[in-house]
């Protein structure tokens, strides 16, 4: 019998072909959008450059209607909620992994993640009425605050939206760690903290690293709730004491302002010039994330050699 006219050869011959080709194709498409993404943030917000001085492009005003196009403030708002959120979501993502993985009972593991996962997946804009409802009442109260909305609320509230994204992603890597290296570090002498810290932690690095950097996507992306705690007040945040007061992100001025700015405009291309600086600004997490995994992969490769 011939075995060229086998069905199941010449099914599989075609499997072999075309499914990577889909592969290579769905990974090159996703290259292709974001670059995509770029040019058009580029096409409609360069011209920026030209209808607004540097010097007032990045001013400490942002009043369009007087044509105040002043973005740092806006710029340090989003950057203050960003690293009020992930000083509080880092601790509580990591050590809630590390207690699922590696401390927490099987069944208590099986109930934990679930509820982790849902967490994570709950809208935003339902957690931005707690924020107004609950939260931003009690700091008024509590810090005796003129008003509850201000960065402090956002950060908050955004810390516990990047919680689950940190938690999920982080239990994964460390629970993809062989246990063969805890059952080396312990027949070394080593504690339970000892070889969590020592050896499953920086094993599951690359995991932990994109976890954060992940967690810090969504803070710098979240709209609906920041735009509803943080006050919307554009002003300037470098003090220390910003925190108890009410700023404005990028995201949440792009959400409010770009469906009633006039297409052409030149609001409407600094709104996009703004799109393109968060663009920048995720681009720049990325990168840094990327090169401390490849930094830490190249040690390891080291250390084994």
């Amino acid at each position: 019998m011939d075995k060229s006219h086998n069905p199941r050869k010449t099914g599989a011959g075609w499997q072999e072909i075309f499914i990577p080709r889909m592969i290579k194709a769905c990974g090159y498409s996703a290259i292709l959008f974001v670059a995509l993404i770029f040019f058009f943030l580029l096409r409609e917000g360069l011209p920026t450059l030209g209808e607004v001085e540097a010097g007032a492009l990045f001013g400490e005003r942002w009043y369009p209607i007087e044509s105040y196009f002043g973005i740092l403030p806006l710029i340090t708002g989003s950057l203050l909620v960003t690293l009020g959120a992930m000083a509080i979501a880092v601790p509580f993502g990591i050590g809630t992994a590390v207690f699922m993985a590696e401390i927490a009972p099987r069944w208590m593991r099986e109930v934990l993640k679930p509820l982790v996962e849902l967490l994570g997946g709950l809208p935003s804009v339902v957690l931005g009425f707690l924020g107004i409802l609950v939260l931003s009442p009690y700091l008024r109260v509590f810090l005796d605050l003129p008003t509850g909305l201000t960065a402090l609320a956002g950060s908050l509230l955004l810390g516990g939206i990047a919680v689950p994204t940190i938690v999920s992603i982080a239990e994964d890597a460390l629970d993809a760690v062989p246990y063969s290296y805890r059952e080396a570090a312990w027949a070394m002498g080593a504690t339970r903290w000892q070889t969590i810290w020592r050896v499953t932690l920086p094993a599951a690095r690359s995991g932990v690293l994109t976890a954060i950097m992940l967690g810090i996507g969504r803070t710098i992306g979240e709209t609906m709730a920041v735009m509803m705690v943080t006050g919307n007040a554009p002003v300037l945040a470098l003090a220390l004491t910003s925190i108890f007061h009410p700023v404005r992100t990028m995201t949440a001025t792009i959400a409010a302002e770009m469906g009633e700015v006039a297409n052409g405009s030149v609001h409407y291309h600094v709104l996009f010039f703004i799109g393109l600086a968060l663009f920048v600004i995720s681009l720049i997490v990325n990168v840094a994330a990327s090169s401390v995994v490849f930094k830490s992969k190249k040690r390891a490769e080291r250390v084994l050699s």
